[in-house]
Order: structure tokens, then sequence, then C-alpha cells
């Protein structure tokens, strides 16, 4: 269910206790667990570990407290420990500007060197980051598409945390987001999506509440996914699914689950209609993995079930705050089995929500706004930009779609609940959507954080 993604179990105070720590791991419903090294002698230390238990791997790193005898022999030794084929990631690696135990050109040339390893290995990165901000988003910005990194205990800003996800970086918190003074964190743990992050525990460190205090173990993750959870307001086994996945994803652990017609999030159950659509959005995965929170979502179109198979999937939709058409895809592209599933919906006491691009008509050839009511409860609408040239270029359509979907949502309120939405990434003015949509289109507004 959960896969701690830092635990430094090769520490003094682990020792003659790692049969125990390892069995309550498990207990708690930890599946894997990555040691990442800190210097050459603790990540062969890390591999021996890995190599000794099925479901734990190694990162192979020099820490930047570690990085003052940095050289050239140091790096062959650490690309020979990597070589292990338990070893999946290079790491803990980075910078540190809080102790300056290590010269700071000496940090910067033992990150960088790493950072070429894991290029030439084609590993990710495991990334530690303590008061160095500027100088690890300089460094990480000349790497761009060239490599894929953890950023493990992520103290940064939420600016600095969404560049590193639009450059398809992974984010982690600790045990500290569940401190009583950790108000500014959590907040930055709400602002980044599930999608974008990894458990960790980062042990024998950051004990999380209620042990804070005592040493910290790998079983304490659980608690780190529940406060995550929490927050989210989603379920632990929704946190534990996604970045599961996640992890998979990045290091490569774990498998790719089958495809799901249908999907329980939190209260609500998302039905995947389509991975067809009429656009081809730069921030969308439909061509890429096509999961989300921990489900995979990849259809082809021979395997998009009838409506019956969704029906029989949804069972009673009262038991569901809502049931969700959604997906990777456009759903009004079968909308005739949209309909059917919603009546189905309707007539059983549920309530239903669509989302859409807000091309229906077009795709239809005929306006299928007045079809709304009574089926669709709440319509949320990709907006994505005011600029119909930037639209165009987000959404990889003709700039006239861009009037469609404006069309569509003067329309579709007349019918039903109507909510434009746009995804939050650094390019789009979202006050400016904000207005359009809540004082000139007079509908309901909503940012979703880039994932």
């Amino acid at each position: 269910m959960y896969i701690d993604t830092h635990a430094h179990l090769f520490y003094s105070n682990f020792k003659g206790e790692e049969e125990e720590v390892i069995a309550r791991a498990k207990e708690a419903g930890v599946d894997y667990i990555i040691v990442p090294g800190t210097d050459i002698a603790t990540s062969r230390q890390a591999v021996e570990l890995a190599e000794k238990y099925d479901f734990i791997y190694a990162a192979a790193g020099v820490h930047p407290h570690d990085s003052k005898e940095w050289d050239e022999n140091t790096l062959k030794e650490l690309e020979e420990i990597a070589s292990s084929k338990k070893v999946v990631a290079i790491g803990e690696t980075g910078l540190d500007y809080f102790y300056d135990f290590s010269p700071k050109d000496k940090q910067k040339q033992a990150f960088e060197d790493q950072i070429n390893l894991a290029v030439k290995l084609n590993l990710p990165l495991i990334i530690h980051n303590r008061e160095a901000d500027a100088d690890v988003m300089d460094i990480m910005r000349k790497y761009k598409g060239k490599v894929r990194a953890q950023f493990h205990c992520f103290a940064g800003t939420i600016e600095d945390a969404r560049e590193l996800i639009e450059m398809h970086h992974y984010i982690s918190f600790t045990g500290n987001i569940t401190f009583a003074k950790a108000e500014s964190l959590r907040e930055t743990v709400r602002r980044v999506d599930t999608e974008n992050l990894l458990l960790e525990t980062d042990s024998p460190f950051m004990t999380p509440v209620p042990h804070r205090g005592k040493r910290n173990e790998p079983a304490f993750v659980r608690l780190v996914a529940e406060k995550i959870a929490e927050i989210h307001h989603l379920s632990a086994a929704d946190v534990g699914r996604t970045t599961s996945l996640n992890a998979f994803k990045l290091f490569g652990i774990g498998m790719k689950p089958k495809v799901s017609f249908t999907y329980q999030i939190g209260d609500s159950l998302y039905i995947n209609v389509t991975n067809r659509c009429d656009a081809d959005c730069v921030f969308c995965d439909r061509k890429g993995e096509a999961t989300i929170k921990g489900y995979n979502l990849k259809m082809k179109k021979s395997e998009e079930p009838d409506a019956e198979v969704y029906i029989k999937e949804i069972g009673d939709p009262k038991n569901y705050k809502e049931i969700v058409f959604c997906g990777y895809g456009e759903p009004t592209i079968r909308w005739g089995v949209v309909k059917k599933v919603a009546r189905y919906v309707k007539e059983n006491g549920g309530r239903t929500r669509m989302n859409t691009d807000g091309h229906g008509c077009y795709i239809n050839k005929r306006d299928i706004t007045p079809e709304l009511e009574g089926l669709i409860d709440t319509v949320s609408i990709s907006l994505n930009s005011i600029d119909p040239v930037q639209y165009a270029k987000l959404m990889r359509v003709d700039p006239e779609m861009h009037d469609e979907m404006i069309e569509f949502t003067r329309r579709a309120k007349k019918y039903t609940h109507v909510v434009l939405s746009i995804v939050g990434i650094s390019e789009v003015d979202s006050a400016a959507a904000k207005k359009l949509a809540t004082e000139e289109l007079e509908v309901d507004f909503r940012e979703r954080e880039y994932f």
C-alpha cells in the first residue's frame, strides 16, 4: 500500500534491530523501501541491504555534507556502486547551505557531477536542498528535460514546487508536516497535487506525531500518508495508491495496474469514458501513462466498454457523493453512452458531473446542451485561458475552438450548474480567468493545480 522512498536504515541506531524494523514496516502496509546512501561507505551499505531483502532498493550518492573531499575517484566509485541492479537512483545529493559542512563550490561540483552520472546511467535523482533554493533551481533549469528527480523533505516555495513539477519532478514531505507549528508547510502540501507526491520518512529523522522525539522508522510512513490524505480530503488508500504508482513511474518499483473502467477517489466514483479527444492539451498525459490517483486509464477505442459495464460497476449510485464522467479523453465523444449511464444514475437517486472541454456541440454536430437538463447536475468546462491564441497553444486546437467553448458555457448554464476551470500553470492569468467566469459568464470558477 505504501512505499517509503527515503529511509536511512544503515544508521547506527537501527543496528541489531533491522529485522524488527522491517517486520513493523510490513505490518504497517509498507510494500517497498528505498535506502539512499549519503557517502561511498553508506551507499555500499544501502546496496548490501537491498541485495538482502527483495522489497528494499538502494540509491547511491554523496550528500552535500560529505562532499568536501569530492573528486574524480569518488565519482568513479559511485558509478561502480550504481551498477548494482538494486540501485534505482543517484542520491542523496544536492546542496545544504544551512550547516555548510562542505564548501559551496565543492557541493556544487559534487551535485552537478552526480546529475551528469544520473543522466549517463539513465537513473533518477534524490535531491536534498536546505536553504540553497536559488542555486538548486538554477542548476535544475540547466538539466530540464534531461533528468527526473525526487525533491525530498521539500521546504521550498510553492512557486518553486510548481516549476519543479512542470519539469516533471516529484516532491516529498516527511513527518514534519504533522508538527503543530507546520501550518505553512501543510499549505504547500495542500497546493501540490498528490499526482506529484512521493511518500518518505527520512528515517531515523523527522519522526511524525505522535512518535516525535523517538527514532523514526519506515512503519511511520503511514502517518505521513494519513496527514496528506487529511489535507487533500482523500483516504489514506487514495494517497498510498497514488504515491506508489508515482514511485513506479520514477524508480521502476512495483508495477502498473490494469485498466480501470470506473475508479473511486474519495467519496466520488469516476467513469473512464474514453481516451479519445479532439484536443491534445500540453498538460494532459493522455498519450503518456494516462494514470491518475494510482489508477491506469490507458484505453484503446476497441477497449471502450458499453454503458452496461459502467452501470454494473456503479451498482447503487447513492453509495457515492457523485458519479463523474471523466477519464483522459473528451466524454462527449461518447455522448450516447454518457446519457445512458447518467439516466441510470439519476433514476436511482445519484448525482452526476461531467468534465469536458466544452466542444460537445462541435463534436456531435448539434446543440447537445438541452440534453444536459435532468441528466448532468454539474458540468465542469476547461477554460484554460481567456486568450484564444494561448488557449489554442495549450490545447493544440484551432483558436476558434475558444469561442466554441465559451458559447457552450453560455448555453449549458441554462440547463445545469456550470463550473469553468483552469490548470494552474505559471503562464496563465488565473485572476483574469476567474473574472471572466464569475463576472462576465456568471458561472463558478475553479483552479486546478498542474500535474
